[in-house]
């Protein structure tokens, strides 16, 4: 039979070890399941200052006096957000700052001119004919609003009829009416099934060609397309020439709103300014990452020939649970993922000393205990007992700083701020793992068979 202490230590050396192997560079599995390749990989995620790239910032082009409501400006980010998606930019971070402006990092840009231009664009909404089969959110499609291929986009619906696997590359769909033509949008509700539904209205030249094209396209599909992509298609039911109508489907309440929203505001419903633009070389991101790996290695260092010099023996247990910290959190890391930033960085490298500073008060418990004559086993169960109000507390203030912290950052835009606080409370957590449950298992499985009386010196008492 296993004793408790030996089944947490088994536990412990598991995580350990798968810790080690996700932390560690090219991690990753590649491997064949049923004829099936599942290739999966954990990498790093470097945010701008580290990787290098572009920072904008943007600011709503309109009179200083004039106000901007706060749903086009969530419209505005969410329409820019999508574009930089679009860019295929790995990690990009698009916020709000304050109630005019909009922060983008774009890591790893290639073409800092071009990402700019997309960003200030206002932007395309139309309304496409693609005949007989729907198109699912998301798909890239090119629409050209003078075409009149009709033939190709039968030609294209009867192939994915007959189940053939069709590319969208080389189809060009007629566009019917671009969202000039739109005068509002709203959500509203089905008067017979009480389904979401978008009622829409139409000005007096989108009525005309509207009308024409349902009149004569009964039961086709009419795509909603935004800046090239498609966000919905709704079927044609029935003519609709009085110059509004209603779009149904499947909807939730907040995918309703949602493709409201996208509706009203196809184009940018604020009009953006740059403020400023900087980019960001990969130079100093890699020097960056040297010398806070080499600052991270010097804090290391220096804290375990503290802890060796001044614990011993303990010191020791703690050195190897800071080891584990280390892994585990730089894994978690990986796995999230979270965009590493040169404050993330400082974030991990002080959740250190919060962890150093929980085995520091167990530590000084325990020798308590023993110099009061206990022996080893119950010196560091009531040690650990009265060490543990302490570590609880403080490191739950911690948190809720973290907590402060990220809401402050997320709200007004302050990435930097979220990296650190982000970091930091993974940091925490992780080291209530290594300091409790870790550094306790291991030093029972150093210390129970030790007699203290002979070996005072392994303590520094």
């Amino acid at each position: 039979m296993y004793s408790k202490s030996s089944r947490w230590l088994i536990l412990i050396v598991v995580v350990f070890a798968a810790a080690l192997w996700v932390a560690a560079p090219n991690a990753g599995l590649h491997v064949g399941v049923a004829g099936r390749s599942i290739d999966w990989s954990a990498e790093v995620h470097q945010g701008l200052d580290l990787q290098g790239g572009l920072q904008v910032l943007l600011e709503a082009d309109l009179p200083a006096d004039q106000a901007v409501a706060s749903e086009a400006m969530a419209a505005t980010r969410t329409i820019v957000d999508r574009r930089v998606n679009g860019l295929g930019v790995a990690e990009p971070i698009v916020q709000s700052q304050g109630e005019r402006r909009i922060s983008v990092e774009l890591p790893g840009i290639e073409n800092p001119e071009q990402a700019v231009a997309l960003l200030k664009e206002t932007g395309l909404l139309e309304f496409v004919d693609i005949g007989s089969n729907p198109l699912p959110p998301g798909t890239p499609v090119r629409t050209d609003v003078n075409s009149g291929d009709d033939a190709n986009v039968e030609a294209l619906a009867d192939r994915a009829a007959a189940g053939e696997e069709i590319t969208l590359a080389d189809a060009i769909f007629p566009t019917v009416m671009t969202g000039a033509d739109l005068r509002s949008a709203s959500v509203g509700r089905d008067t017979v099934t009480n389904a979401y539904v978008i009622n829409f209205t139409l000005t007096d030249e989108g009525s005309g060609a509207f009308g024409e094209h349902t009149s004569n396209s009964v039961g086709s599909y009419l795509a909603i397309v935004l800046d090239g992509h498609v966000i919905s298609s709704p079927v044609i039911r029935d003519a609709i020439t009085s110059g509004s109508g209603t779009i149904s489907g499947s909807f939730t309440s907040e995918s309703a709103n949602k493709l409201a929203l996208q509706l009203r505001y196809g184009a940018l419903p604020v009009p953006l300014a740059v403020v400023n633009s900087r980019t960001v070389g990969p130079t100093l991101g890699q020097d960056s990452v040297r010398l806070s790996m080499v600052a991270g290695a010097i804090g290391f260092a220096t804290v375990a020939v503290f802890m060796l010099l001044y614990y011993r023996l303990p010191g020791l247990v703690a050195v190897l649970a800071l080891v584990m910290y280390a892994a585990i959190t730089f894994s978690l890391f990986k796995l999230i993922p979270v965009t590493l930033t040169l404050p993330g960085i400082a974030g991990f490298v002080l959740s250190v000393g919060v962890a150093v500073d929980a085995n520091i008060l167990i530590f000084e418990r325990m020798k308590e205990e023993l110099r009061a004559g206990r022996q080893i086993v119950s010196a560091l169960d009531e040690g650990f007992r009265r060490a543990w109000p302490s570590i609880r507390d403080s490191n739950i203030s911690t948190i809720i700083t973290c907590a402060i912290l990220f809401w402050f950052g997320n709200t007004f835009g302050a990435s930097i701020v979220k990296g650190f606080a982000l970091t930091l409370s993974i940091g925490v957590l992780v080291s209530l793992f290594t300091a409790i449950l870790a550094t306790r298992t291991l030093l029972h499985t150093f210390l129970d068979r030790i007699d203290f009386a002979q070996r005072k010196g392994l303590f520094g008492v």
